[in-house]
């Protein structure tokens, strides 16, 4: 049965409704980056550019590096913003614009998203590049998919719910671990591997203490001290969960890395990272 126009909007131009894309302008390999800035940063290094395309937040450049492929898009910040780019994505791959249908033979996309976060242990100061091998969703997204359990590590969310003696007004968190091929091959043996935490917020989920007291002002300790199959807590961020859950739930593959800009546990922070971050960037392109 076709998908209605009220669930799946294209645009007058043949394009998905927020990203602005035509499914002939997505590449399988795809780097997600919060902020739209940092597209032009990664697409700086293509050798050459197929198309560019901004609508709101989310800006694409879809080029080819090195013979491969890749479209780099930005996503904004937060979890409820990878709903909406995981959900497009897959639709203009999986989804005949023509019949409103899905198709038949499925399309297994390549994702991982580039970012920056907090971290959270005394081997992830400023400058640590750290792989998600699992991310604990602060943020409730998953909760509203049939599919979550099929994912997701329900073990160890009652494990963490039990450690954390988790507060009853705030959403439950859900767990789910990257593509363990992807992460493989992009974390390589020059990353930290760990477990990350994506936040719905910087601040307060954060266990940041600015003018507002904290609901839970014990957090970020009991985070630190948080272990699981051998595996810490290094960081905090605010979208891993989604991108690893939407995609395992939708049949792609993805894993986030991040770049610590703040080392939560001595208080410093690089607010000029996206001077550092090239580095960053060149791993995940010579390796995706």
């Amino acid at each position: 049965m076709p998908i209605p126009p009220s669930e799946l909007i294209i645009n007058d131009d043949g394009s998905i409704f927020h990203l602005h894309l035509k499914p002939e302008q997505l590449a399988h390999k795809i780097i997600l980056v919060g902020d739209p800035g940092r597209v032009s940063t990664v697409a700086a290094h293509f050798d050459s550019v197929e198309c560019e395309v901004q609508s709101r937040e989310f800006h694409t450049i879809t080029g080819t590096y090195c013979g491969k492929r890749i479209s780099v898009v930005s996503t904004g910040i937060g979890c409820d913003n990878i709903d909406i780019v995981l959900t497009e994505l897959d639709a203009l791959v999986n989804i005949d614009f023509n019949t409103r249908e899905p198709k038949t033979e499925l399309t297994s996309l390549e994702i991982v998203r580039l970012g920056t976060c907090g971290g959270l242990q005394e081997n992830t100061p400023v400058g640590t590049f750290i792989a998600s091998a699992k991310s604990i969703g602060f943020d409730g997204l998953l909760n509203f998919y049939a599919y979550r359990d099929r994912v997701c590590d329900l073990d160890m969310e009652q494990h963490f719910l039990h450690h954390m003696r988790w507060k009853q007004p705030l959403c439950l968190p859900y767990v789910i671990d990257a593509n363990p091929q992807l992460l493989d091959r992009i974390a390589a043996d020059d990353m930290v591997r760990g477990i990350t935490i994506a936040c719905n917020g910087f601040y307060g989920p954060q266990g940041r203490l600015l003018r507002l007291p904290l609901a839970d002002p014990e957090q970020n300790s009991k985070v630190e001290d948080y272990e699981y199959n051998g595996l810490r807590i290094t960081n905090y961020e605010m979208e891993s969960s989604a991108v690893a859950g939407m995609s395992a739930m939708l049949g792609h593959k993805a894993m986030t890395c991040c770049m610590v800009v703040a080392g939560r546990r001595t208080g410093e922070a690089n607010a000029n990272y996206k001077n550092t971050i090239d580095t960053l960037i060149q791993k995940v392109l010579d390796r995706i």
